[in-house]
This record gives C-alpha cells, structure tokens and sequence, in this order.
C-alpha cells in the first residue's frame, strides 16, 4: 500500500488534445532500408564508423526482435544476430529526410519543433478554428501518407496525440511501429495502469528506486501521489511539482534550454598514433567545436580536454581563460595547452574537446586590436567558401591529415549541430 492519501487538488487537463508528436521508427535504420531495398526485412545496424568495435546507433525493428540494442558493439550484436548486417551512417540521407519531415510539420502549424533528429512535435494550439477543423488523428493520419509519399514507402512514423508534449510522446510509444494513439483526461487512466513507470519517459532505474522508497510502483501510483510529496520526498526539488502537472496533462516541457557546452570527441583510427597524429586529429576536433560555437553565436572562455588510454585510464583537465573565444585557432591553442600536459606512458584511444562558459559572440563588434580583428573577418570568410561549397573546403593545414578520417557523427538529443550540417549539405 502507498504511504500516501490520493490528493488530487489539481484535476486533470480537460482540454481536447493539442498536441502531435511524431517519431520516426528506427529512424537511421528504416532510411537506409528505404534507400537500399535489398536490406529491406533483413537485421541491420548502423554505425558511426565501421571498424571492429564498432557502436550500433540505430537498429531496424529487424534487429530489434533479436535483441540488438543501440549502444552494442558491433561484436556483441552479431553473437544476437549472426546475420546482421552493418554499415555506416549516411548523413545527406537523413538531412533529406529531416528536412521533408519539416516541411510537413510546417504545414499544419507554424508552432513546430524538433526535440531530436527523429521526433518532432507539432503544437495545433490556435489553428483548430480556422486551419486545421479536422481531427488530429484524421490529420496524423494523413502525415503518415504524406510521410509515406514523400520520402518512401518503407517509411514509418508512430504519432501520439494529447493535451501536453510529455503526454503525446507517451502515447507514441505505445504501439510501435507505425502506432497512433490518442491520450486524452478520458483515458489518461487506463493508459496508465497498462504501463510500467519505467516506461515513462525519464524514469529510469535511478528514479523508479527514488519513486520505490516512497511507496510509488506504479504509473497510477504515481498519477495520485501528491505534489508535495514527489517534491519533497522522492525528487527533493521543484521537479516534484513539474512531474504532479505532467502527469496530470498540464504543459511544463515548452521550454527552450541553453546550451551549457559545445564539443566533439573522436576514437583514434590508429592504435599507436604519433605526436603529429594526435594534433591532426586534435585540430580538426578544434575546428569543428569552433565552427559549432560559431553557427549557435556563441564563444567560450573554458577549454576541457579528455583522453581515454589504451590501459583503460582516463586523464582529463580543464581550465578557464579571462577572455572569450570562438575561431579555430584560438580553440587549438588553448586544447594543445591542456594536450601538451598529458601522461605520455600509453596510447591515446580517444579524445574529446569541449568548450564550456559559454556567452553570446561579439563577432559583429569591430575591436580595438586589429589582430582580433584579422582573427574574425579570417573565420567569417572561412565558414562563408564553407557554406558555399562543402565541409572543409577551406581550413587550417594542421586539420588536414584527419580530412575524411573524423567524419560527421549524427547528434542525438539536439538538432542544433544537425541544422548545421543541413545548411552546410
């Protein structure tokens, strides 16, 4: 029995659902199946890189079955599925099919957004009386055979409908794949009591055990526990009062986050990497923090640099500088002071360069000192023959050893490093 008396003070949202999210199933996987027929019904990963450790990102529904998840090893999914196919990812597919699923959404409501490259929410509120007069299943219906039209027949997408995003994205994942299903304060609790509070998205173990000890094992548990006790006792933060609205159909996920830190990282293509591969390597991650920096306006102050070893040993170092900078040069020159510190009795397995402190670029401002000057109007020109005609067109010389080596990794839980490889595609 729970601890707690149901205090249901604040009543379910009433309101007829507003909000469509779309998530396109097994999103890598299912393009690259539509772009290659012959891998179409077969287990197929994808991966960043293809080398022997190779990391599944994406796995199709056929894979699924057998029990590959994302975050495997190339080793390791094979011993579950001998016949898995695997092969590297193909960004120009997925700008394609990223920018036709914006086009969709936009559409129907000029209130859309991207909460990852694969799922996108579209926020009917204010065009039901002139626009949009038909029902959002009718309407999610005819996305899936626009979807289908547009892109490719093997595409598929699962579509939740409900008064609040946390809520739509629930009902998307209940019938995958190519589910829509609709969560309205009718149904809100028999959804709930079919599902584990796991899940529910962002419930995981380390919340369900902090829901355990107090008493919550289930969803509907959880649905009529207090505010003030998921508060004060089970998040201790005012999470607990986000969580006693979301649940309940009220809006509290449309927010717009700040960036906190912008970096890449990149595992060595040579086990025994020499002094001069190590900065090719490292310049190019530099470069492409510094041209990340640039496309969201940003600059940085503090400069953290990782190592993974070969032994297993991680050495890191971090540190903050007095003044703001957002060109790849200066990005470099700060990682190789951190870099030149490093333990040098192992070799270098991966590393990753990370700006944080982040604040709004003064690019746009003339300086006093026409050394900072030449600095800016160098790395306006350089991302202006960029834009214009690839990737890399034009760079620094330290950079180009790793040219086509470090390859554009596709972003999860952000679109804004994505949007610049679509701009850039």
């Amino acid at each position: 029995m729970p601890r707690y008396q149901p205090n249901l003070h604040l009543a379910t949202n009433p309101e007829q659902p507003q909000i469509l999210h779309i998530d396109l199933n097994s999103c890598f996987a299912t393009v690259e199946q539509q772009a290659r027929p012959m891998l179409r019904g077969r287990p197929l990963g994808v991966t960043n890189r293809l080398t022997k450790n190779a990391c599944v990102v994406a796995a199709s529904y056929e894979a699924k079955a057998q029990g590959v998840k994302v975050g495997m090893t190339f080793s390791q999914a094979k011993l579950l599925a001998p016949d898995l196919i695997m092969i590297e990812t193909d960004p120009p597919k997925y700008h394609y099919v990223y920018k036709k699923l914006i086009s969709i959404m936009r559409s129907y409501s000029p209130k859309i957004g991207m909460k990852s490259i694969d799922e996108g929410v579209i926020d009917f509120h204010g065009t039901r009386a002139n626009i949009n007069t038909r029902p959002l299943a009718v309407i999610g219906q005819e996305i899936k055979q626009r979807l289908r039209e547009e892109v490719g027949s093997w595409m598929k997408c699962n579509i939740g409908i409900a008064p609040n995003r946390f809520l739509a994205k629930t009902a998307a994942s209940l019938h995958k794949p190519d589910g829509l299903d609709v969560i309205t304060h009718k149904n809100l609790r028999l959804t709930l009591s079919e599902m584990k509070l796991t899940d529910l998205t962002g419930i995981a173990e380390r919340n369900q055990a902090r829901l355990n000890a107090a008493g919550i094992y289930t969803p509907l548990q959880f649905l009529d526990a207090p505010a003030a006790v998921l508060a004060a006792r089970v998040f201790k933060s005012a999470c607990g009062e986000d969580w006693y609205q979301r649940l309940r159909g009220w809006e509290v996920d449309d927010v717009e986050y700040t960036t906190k830190t912008v970096g890449r990282q990149f595992v060595m293509d040579e086990w025994q990497p020499t002094e001069e591969v190590l900065h090719s390597r490292l310049s190019h991650l530099a470069e492409t923090t510094a041209m990340k920096l640039r496309h969201r306006g940003l600059a940085a102050r503090g400069v953290y640099l990782y190592l993974l070893y070969a032994n297993g040993d991680v050495w890191y170092e971090r540190k903050l500088f007095k003044t703001p900078v957002f060109s790849g040069a200066d990005v470099l020159r700060r990682s190789l002071l951190l870099f030149n510190r490093r333990p040098r009795d192992d070799w270098v397995r991966m590393m990753a360069v990370s700006c944080y402190k982040l604040e709004p670029s003064n690019a746009n401002q003339l300086s006093m000192l026409e050394e900072i000057n030449r600095q800016t109007w160098l790395s306006e020109a350089m991302d202006t023959i960029n834009n214009q005609y690839g990737e890399f067109t034009i760079t620094y010389a330290s950079t180009l050893a790793a040219k086509g080596l470090i390859k554009q990794k596709i972003p999860f839980g952000s679109t804004r490093y994505f949007e610049l490889l679509c701009n850039r595609a």
